[in-house]
């Protein structure tokens, strides 16, 4: 592995630490990016457009202030990691402020519900957090190695930081407070990836003895901050592992209702266009001529299936959709497919 020389160290401590006040052109670059970008997101989003967000993932400046903090860190350079984390905490917020008004100007009367953009940065799960991984040691090693400088705009393109805190912004808007939590952790996921293995790249490339040499202050390294970032990571695979099972567990439920729907349709003369699962509840969509068919029948079939633990939400085209209890509840007409969970 090529050394890093305080040549290299001078070059990415002059990129990474930005400086405070007006005066200061990395400070003034930053916030001006940052406004840019969270604008473009925001607007992306809206419009549920693709090119648009990417656009934003290119001008955003977070990845600087975030390497910033892994760079300080392993210097073990307090003022500097103070400014940085400072930097991404408040770049933040101005994010997620920014998605808000921008929100409240234009939130569609469905509050995104079918927003592609926002339904990607909903539903985090472990491959997201391997992902960053993956991601943020590309970004650390691009910035070590002046050779493959040129791969910096992929990877800027590759992690996604300010699109979830304009989603984020934008669902505590229209109060779907949940999903913006979620849109927040993957957020989270991605700065604890990039400040992790930012941490490890540098730690790898000697930058600290290279550092030393150019006559920079090194401050000792002490184990209990290398295990804090290793919580860090810890505290974000907890909620990812969570949501993973969940989607898992919604898949194999959908699997098994299919075929079970489709015999119970078969048997009325109706075709079943859909089978979903959402957290635990089963979605139905079934399409034919009146009558429409008995939807207690489906109830049961589903519990003789080994579903009878998950809520069934019936959709008849042409006629109700019909919200059917778990364990063989009573089905009744549900006038919303966004309806309490019956089993809570």
């Amino acid at each position: 592995m090529p050394e890093i020389t305080s040549v290299d160290v001078e070059r990415m401590t002059s990129a990474l630490f930005i400086e405070p006040g007006v005066r200061s052109p990395s400070f003034t670059k930053f916030w001006t990016l940052l406004v840019l970008a969270a604008l473009i997101a925001s607007a992306g989003v809206v419009g549920d457009s693709t090119a648009t967000v990417i656009g934003a993932m290119i001008v955003a400046p977070l990845m600087t202030p975030i390497l910033g903090s892994a760079l300080a860190f392993v210097l073990v350079d307090r003022t500097h990691l103070v400014r940085s984390v400072l930097l991404v905490l408040c770049g933040s917020a101005a994010v997620v402020a920014v998605g808000y008004l921008v929100g409240w100007v234009a939130a569609p009367p469905d509050d995104f519900a079918g927003n592609s953009q926002v339904a990607a940065r909903i539903s985090p799960h472990l491959i997201d957090l391997v992902a960053a991984l993956a991601t943020g040691t590309a970004g650390a090693f691009a910035l070590a190695r002046t050779d493959v400088s040129d791969a910096l705009p992929g990877v800027a393109i590759a992690i996604s930081l300010v699109p979830p805190l304009a989603v984020t912004g934008l669902l505590l808007d229209v109060h779907r407070y949940h999903d913006a939590g979620q849109s927040a952790l993957l957020f989270g996921t991605n700065v604890a990836a990039i400040i992790a293995t930012g941490i490890a790249v540098f730690l790898a490339y000697r930058v600290r003895a290279a550092a030393a040499a150019a006559g920079r202050h090194v401050g000792r390294l002490r184990g209990r901050g290398l295990a804090l970032v290793g919580a860090l990571l810890v505290l974000v695979a907890v909620p990812l592992t969570v949501g993973t099972l969940s989607v898992t567990h919604d898949r194999q439920l959908a699997a098994d209702a299919g075929p079970v729907a489709r015999r119970w349709a078969d048997g009325h003369g109706w075709e079943v266009e859909a089978v979903s699962a959402r957290d635990g509840k089963v979605e139905i969509t079934v399409v034919g001529l009146p009558p429409a068919p008995d939807p207690e029948g489906l109830r049961a079939a589903l519990d003789g299936a080994g579903a009878g633990d998950a809520p069934l939400l019936l959709h008849v085209l042409g006629g109700d959709s019909l919200l059917c209890p778990a364990h063989g509840g009573q089905c009744k007409a549900a006038h919303t497919a966004t309806v309490p969970n019956p089993a809570s």
